[in-house]
């Protein structure tokens, strides 16, 4: 990802507000899907941002509750990523303070065990630089999951989402801006995962907490 999206220039809110007019209105795995058959269901692209957010978080892609209520992270894995970051869904979900940018903008459907598929492949790449691009306020990329990991650390991801995490406090102080910390995803299919790594809450949820509190605290 290049650093410094945007370049250090502030978008005029209307060139954000086609941008995410355009985005919502994306139909591309629907009519044109390069990877694999087309969305079992009507696009409904997700995404929360605006010129003034330096939080940004990087989510996977949506679930089936947030497909239906058009917000993200309005699930159980949207209320355990609130208490990691010591905020409320009022600060979480106003875009001025807390940018969210999915790796996948719609719901990409079930799997035949019921989970969740994983991203869309197609949707990163045609809009993840321009929408970071349009967010030149930012300081901090929150990854969560491996999907975000893998495409915002290319060669800086470790062996394994544990190693990345564990290594989350060495890769927030490098030199690339925005800053990045890797999360592991908050579902509780992660839960087995949170008991067998108990350092997580120890010594990654401090950081994200306090950089939380940094850039979203009112100006």
């Amino acid at each position: 990802m290049p650093e410094g999206p945007g370049a250090g220039t502030m978008p005029e809110d209307g060139a954000l507000d086609a941008l995410l007019r355009e985005y919502r209105a994306c139909r591309i795995c629907a009519d044109a899907p390069r990877h694999g058959p087309p969305l079992p269901h009507p696009p409904r692209p997700i995404v929360q941002a605006a010129p003034g957010a330096r939080l940004c978080i990087a989510g996977q892609a949506p679930g089936t509750r947030v497909h239906l209520s058009g917000r993200p992270f309005t699930d159980p894995s949207g209320d355990r990523l609130r208490r990691w970051m010591g905020i409320d869904a009022a600060t979480f979900h106003d875009p001025e303070r807390v940018a969210i940018v999915p790796m996948g903008g719609c719901f990409p459907g079930q799997d035949g065990r019921g989970g969740d598929l994983p991203p869309r492949r197609e949707c990163a790449p045609v809009w993840r630089h321009r929408l970071l691009a349009a967010l030149p306020r930012l300081e901090l990329i929150v990854l969560v999951g491996h999907y975000a990991m893998r495409w915002h650390l290319r060669d800086d991801m470790r062996a394994t989402l544990t190693a990345t995490v564990a290594e989350g406090r060495a890769i927030h102080a490098q030199t690339r801006r925005p800053r990045l910390l890797p999360l592991p995803h908050p579902s509780w299919r992660n839960n087995t995962w949170l008991r067998r790594n108990p350092w997580f809450e120890d010594d990654i949820l401090p950081l994200l907490r306090a950089e939380v509190a940094r850039l979203t605290a009112a100006a």
